[in-house]
């Protein structure tokens, strides 16, 4: 339970921001590293006193689908660097941020590790991809709230990562339908993978695709210096240390299965050396210390998939060691940079000079971080960049392409040395300069110094790095603890070690002619025909045209043009409907009272086509509606009967308010058009009526309702059939539709905003009646003492009793919403306030009880399964509190429209009122009553 209670931390976290931040302010930071540290300390606990765990808590049973975590060498690994890095980032922030309460920023960036901390240790696969898309997520809202022009980047960074997220969801799919399970182990384990090169061919490229999409890999490489917008730790944390390590997490995760396919090495090993010389060149280029480090990630990314892609032992254990190098001197780096920022104002490499005297600790900080980048003894740097040398020049079976590839790892540390070199000579020499008070920056200095610090004290105890990082090696590379090769500072003089000084050699003397050839080829020139941002700018600008062309088919607001097509293919039911039609069944004749009916819903249609005013047509379509109704009660469906009731009421008390603000009379229609509507009217009618009949008359109950019918009292506890099934049954798509009542609630209120907002002339309030409206409500005002109380009783009563008899969460909030309806319009004026509530708090109150509701089914093994207890030897169930989420959502959405539409034309400006309905009001004498 250590890993739930792990995860579960990570994610109380999230929730604790706004509290935190409301208390500490900047200083939640050191709160959120302390926490991610303790996490740290639980998932170490659980790794030595128990090795490889795994939990297993059932969430869609049906569906094989749990949340299983699992926490093996490579997830402790990963762990580690999520949390480690992460707590120096959030030390870091204490000091770097400036907002007085940085809410937004502290909870997306929690949310951010422990999407990490899930993704890394979840033992299945849709657990797995879920835990991917947030980190998207958070990266795209930590990346647009960076500023003003932050909007454009993000946007371009959320469609290349997203689309990845399309590959991976295309993988998880394919894998738990080819090997039928959803847990991860299992899955990979499978022997389909060797069996069928078909399948392991198509997952291998999809998974590829998704992990270079995160890993800014060739041609997807462009996001991540267009990411550099977002502040030092957002860049530090999740585009370099953290978020750009799902895609190389997810690589050595799949490569013991989908190394199978001779597709995976080809495709990693090219695009990887490919992404790695060429982001290594663009580092060159640049002279923005930020942005020269953005590209030294997606170069460093490309060493790290193109030695995944070797596959063998001694390339995972490279791929490992580099991950934990990569993390601290990136993350320093990155840091660092922010820190001399905040102390020069520039990041730009000709502006800084004399940092050895200005800054001196801070200046030490990040040459020893730049000199683990550029893989110097003794740091982790350079092991690993021995390490991978030597995993490329040990690989079997190399041949003339295996010599092309390791001299693309030689010319990308002849590159990388050369970019590295940059930072520190065009920095630290120099005369002193004036910079800001070291003081406030203390906490960032101690976050650099401990990544710092941690790659050079790494490098020297690299025996114990060695330890960390063998069993996650053996995971990925499928072979055992005791095979994976060891590592040291020291192997001889060998070629790695020949190669690692000459590549050191070249990236200085690259270094000192940089003012003369290499400039000259570098500096201001287009390495590639296009820059990858253009290309996905057009590619964003090109599905937007093509959207707004192919909306522009059917942009119209004539309800005719929309209802074309499915009248023509009501057009065409009818005719296959009434070719199978066999009759009326044995008993099903229709009586005196259904003819009677049938007349008052006719009548009904006929008043509705004929009315020439609004409120005519709305009077008559509640006539067509309440005689839907009886036709309910007569045919035995009382739930059913009673939800169109109140429906109805509440539909024309709203159609109501709309009219307010329309013209009074409808527009007149020519006797062409009114007959060719007419015909299509009857077509469609009639087509309803015949399918209705064939499909539904000469059939026994289906195999689903049978069962709802037998089991849902022994399964369930209620007698209520209908309820049960929307409570216990189908609970997940009523949270469903819980969730669409409260955005519902939302557009209501923001659509309504939107209108105020427009400056339009001011118009009129129609004239009333009646002068005084106190007097016009006497009424109503004698009916609302009376039956409002009577009306929340029953809704409450209706609420209490939904599992056994009619009622139920949805009839009970339409009650409710009927006495408060009732109490809106005996009111003399707007104000109201047993009606003015706050709806939109309602109706997400609604959502969160019926997700918290649906948690608590966890007890019982499954998200939103029932618990059931007797108390006092009455029968109860957590569906009754489930029920009262969809009761506040109902009631929230309905408060909604009555709050914001039944405000005063006047009060929304009178826009729509018309103006031939105002000439007649002034024309009008007003009527008083004496």
């Amino acid at each position: 339970m250590s890993l739930l209670l792990a995860v579960g931390l990570s994610w109380a976290l999230v929730a604790l921001g706004p509290l935190l931040t409301r208390a500490l302010g900047r200083r939640t930071g050191y709160a959120c590293a302390a926490v991610l540290l303790g996490v740290a300390g639980v998932v170490t606990a659980a790794w030595v006193t128990g090795g490889e765990t795994r939990v297993d808590v059932p969430w869609m049973p049906a569906l094989d689908v749990g949340l299983r975590l699992r926490l093996d060498g490579l997830g402790f690994l990963f762990a580690l660097v999520v949390l480690v890095v992460g707590a120096l980032v959030m030390v870091y922030s204490a000091a770097y941020v400036r907002a007085p309460r940085p809410t937004a920023f502290y909870v997306l960036m929690t949310a951010f590790a422990a999407a990490m901390l899930t993704l890394v240790l979840a033992d299945d696969l849709v657990v797995l991809f879920v835990a991917w898309e947030l980190t998207t997520v958070c990266s795209y809202l930590l990346i647009l709230r960076s500023g003003p022009d932050a909007g454009p980047p993000a946007t371009r960074t959320f469609l290349v990562t997203a689309a990845g997220g399309l590959a991976l969801l295309g993988a998880v799919v394919t894998v738990a339908v080819r090997t039928g399970t959803t847990e991860l182990t299992a899955a990979l384990a499978d022997p389909a993978w060797q069996q069928d090169p078909v399948f392991a061919g198509a997952v291998a490229s999809l998974v590829a695709f998704a992990a270079m999409t995160k890993s800014a890999q060739l041609p997807f490489h462009a996001w991540l210096p267009d990411a550099m917008v977002a502040p030092a730790p957002v860049s530090a944390y999740l585009h370099a240390a953290a978020m750009v390590k799902a895609g190389i997490y997810l690589l050595l995760l799949f490569a013991p299965a989908a190394s199978a396919s001779p597709v995976w090495p080809a495709v990693l090993i090219t695009v990887g050396l490919a992404t790695c010389v060429m982001g290594a060149l663009f580092a060159l280029q640049r002279t923005d210390l930020k942005e020269l480090l953005a590209y030294s990630t997606v170069s460093q990314l490309g060493l790290l998939v193109a030695v995944i892609g070797v596959g063998t032992p001694t390339a995972m254990l490279a791929a490992v060691v580099h991950v934990v190098a990569h993390a601290l001197f990136k993350s320093a780096a990155f840091m660092s940079v922010g820190l001399i920022e905040k102390r020069t104002g520039t990041r730009d490499l000709r502006e800084l000079r004399g940092l050895a005297r200005s800054m001196p600790w801070d200046a030490t900080l990040l040459a020893i971080a730049v000199v683990s980048m550029a893989g110097v003894a003794p740091t982790l740097g350079f092991v690993s960049k021995e390490t991978v040398l030597e995993a490329f020049f040990s690989a079997p079976d190399a041949g003339p392409l295996g010599l092309l590839a390791a001299g693309a790892v030689v010319l990308g540390a002849v590159l990388t040395a050369a970019y590295s070199a940059r930072m520190v000579v065009g920095t630290l020499p120099g005369p002193r300069r004036d910079v800001a008070d070291p003081r406030p920056t203390a906490p960032m200095s101690v976050a650099v110094g401990a990544a710092a610090l941690g790659g050079l004290g790494a490098g020297l105890a690299v025996a114990s790095v060695g330890a960390l990082t063998a069993p996650a090696v053996s995971v990925a590379a499928g072979v055992d603890v005791d095979d994976v090769g060891y590592l040291s500072l020291w192997h001889g003089v060998n070629p790695a070690l020949l190669a690692s000084l000459l590549a050191v050699a070249a990236g200085l003397t690259l270094v000192l002619w940089r003012r003369g050839p290499v400039d000259s080829l570098l500096v201001g020139r287009r390495l590639l025909p296009v820059a990858g941002t253009e290309v996905v700018q057009r590619a964003h600008d090109g599905v937007i045209r093509l959207g707004r062309r192919v909306g522009d088919l059917t942009r119209s607001d004539a309800p005719a043009r929309h209802l074309a097509v499915p009248v023509v293919l009501l057009g065409g039911g009818a005719v296959v409907a009434g070719a199978l039609w066999r009759g009326l069944p044995e008993g099903t004749a229709p009586g005196p009272f259904d003819v009677g009916l049938l007349v008052v819903v006719v009548a009904g249609i006929v008043a509705v086509a004929r009315a020439g005013s609004r409120l005519t047509a709305v009077v008559a379509v509640g006539v067509v509606g309440f005689g839907v109704v009886l036709w309910f009660f007569v045919l035995g469906a009382s739930d059913v009967a009673l939800t169109q009731l109140l429906v109805e009421i509440l539909t024309v008390v709203v159609l109501v308010f709309v009219l307010r603000r329309m013209s009074r009379r409808l527009p007149r229609v020519r006797r062409r058009r009114a007959v060719g509507t007419a015909a299509a009217a009857v077509a469609a009618g009639v087509a309803a009526t015949l399918g209705t009949l064939v499909f539904t008359g000469h059939r026994p109950p289906s195999e689903v309702g049978d069962f709802f019918l037998r089991e849902a009292e022994e399964l369930t506890g209620g007698t209520n059939v209908v309820n049960t099934i929307l409570v216990d049954f189908r609970a997940l798509d009523t949270l469903g539709e819980l969730v669409v009542l409260a955005v519902a609630a939302a557009a209501i209120a923001a659509l309504l905003d939107a209108r105020r907002a427009v400056d339009v002339p001011q118009v009129p309030e129609p004239r009333t009646v009646v002068a005084d409206p106190g007097r016009n409500a006497v009424f109503l005002q004698a009916l609302d003492r009376l039956l409002v109380p009577v009306m929340l009783g029953a809704s409450l009563y209706a609420l209490l009793r939904g599992h056994d008899a009619p009622g139920g969460g949805f009839i009970a909030a339409l009650i409710g919403a009927c006495a408060l309806v009732l109490a809106y319009l005996a009111a003399p004026t707007d104000d109201v306030p047993r009606v003015e509530r706050p709806y939109l708090a309602i109706a997400g109150a609604g959502v969160v009880v019926a997700v918290v509701t649906g948690l608590l089914g966890f007890v019982d093994g499954a998200f939103l399964r029932p618990l059931h207890a007797y108390v006092l030897g009455v029968h109860l169930t957590s569906a009754l509190v489930f029920d009262l989420g969809v009761y506040l959502a109902v009631l929230g959405v309905i408060l909604a429209a009555v709050n914001r539409l039944g405000l005063s034309p006047a009060g929304d400006d009178g826009r729509d009122a018309d103006p031939r309905d105002q000439r007649a009001d002034r024309d009008r004498e007003e009527v008083r009553v004496p």
